[in-house]
């Protein structure tokens, strides 16, 4: 057998590395030089011949089945800015400890990565997540029974309800002021919610993720919409919704700005939208993300979170009284 030259990286279980490799090594039909994780499940491999590949854990067969023929349908139905899994000739799939494993296309980035900062940035990322709806239209009926419904209230109410649980703990950092108004916003935008419908006659396929990091830049500039995990189907108002709020940190909170965004301006004159815009989605997701995984003691965290909901505190509380007013002008028309 060919001497191997095998680079590991620090991160995650050697041990499962180790086993992960020599399991890879006996299923791919080429000699693998370096084997990286990237994130949880998530590994980047190089063959000897300089070829690279994603190797993706799922946690059931019929989850990476359904990734699998949902990027094949994307790509086949006109959506191309996102990669494809690569078929072993086997056609087994690859099963290691309990994880069922995908082979995806490398798509090398660009030097210049994506982010939310720059206006020109932000089009051209709802530019790309246009068409991804514009294609997932197309493919509602074929996964009506595949993909869940998306219930925003719902999950709202679960998050609001794992950061109560938590509010103790989470005075600690937060000054008894700043957190009671965070509560009276979460309080009105869901009762507001409940009030209002965001569904339409014309459902598409939600990416369900779109943080920055979802949106790759690769080499030639060109921009790809990655990371399919979280797909649900409902009204693309929800995605735009997320989108919406992915950014405000980065355009200081400005509904000025936000309106100057062509594709998002329309979902503006809804309530639905507006009520959705003030629910503090970001703060409840961190700290409940951050106890989850017992990051408490990480001051690199801590120090994040605090500026997400303290230094924050004054640009958003003037962009709720925005929201406020123009919902206001609404319920006068």
């Amino acid at each position: 057998m060919k001497v191997m030259e095998v680079t590991i990286n620090d991160q995650g279980d050697g041990l499962y590395m180790d086993r992960l490799l020599f399991y890879l090594q006996e299923q791919l039909p080429f000699q693998i030089k370096s084997l990286q994780p990237l994130s949880n499940h998530v590994f980047l491999l190089e063959s000897n011949d300089f070829a690279k590949y994603i190797i993706k854990g799922y946690p059931s067969y019929r989850r990476l089945k359904r990734q699998v023929n949902i990027t094949m349908d994307l790509k086949e139905h006109g959506f191309s800015h996102t990669y494809s899994f690569y078929n072993l000739t086997s056609g087994c799939p690859l099963f290691f400890e309990q994880t069922f494993y995908g082979i995806i296309e490398y798509l090398p980035p660009s030097d210049h990565s994506f982010t939310y900062e720059g206006h020109d940035n932000r089009v051209e990322a709802l530019a790309l997540l246009h068409q991804f709806h514009e294609v997932g239209r197309e493919l509602v009926e074929k996964y009506n029974g595949e993909l869940k419904k998306q219930h925003l209230l719902n999950k709202w109410r679960g998050r609001t309800a794992a950061f109560l649980n938590q509010i103790s703990f989470i005075k600690f950092f937060i000054q008894k002021e700043i957190l009671e108004e965070i509560l009276q916003w979460a309080d009105w935008a869901l009762r507001g919610l409940e009030q209002e419908t965001g569904a339409s006659n014309s459902p598409t396929i939600l990416h369900g993720d779109l943080a920055h990091h979802n949106f790759l830049r690769i080499e030639g500039e060109e921009l790809y919409l990655i990371d399919f995990d979280l797909m649900m189907i409902g009204d693309r108002s929800l995605d735009y919704l997320q989108f919406a709020n992915r950014i405000l940190p980065h355009i200081n909170w400005s509904f000025e700005r936000l309106a100057k965004l062509e594709l998002i301006r329309p979902f503006l004159h809804s309530k639905f939208f507006l009520y959705g815009l003030a629910f503090p989605s970001d703060i409840f997701r961190e700290w409940n993300r951050m106890i989850r995984e017992k990051q408490y003691n990480n001051p690199i965290i801590v120090r994040q979170l605090l500026d997400l909901t303290v230094g924050q505190f004054f640009e958003r509380e003037r962009f709720i009284k925005e929201l406020q007013f123009a919902l206001s002008g609404h319920s006068q028309k």
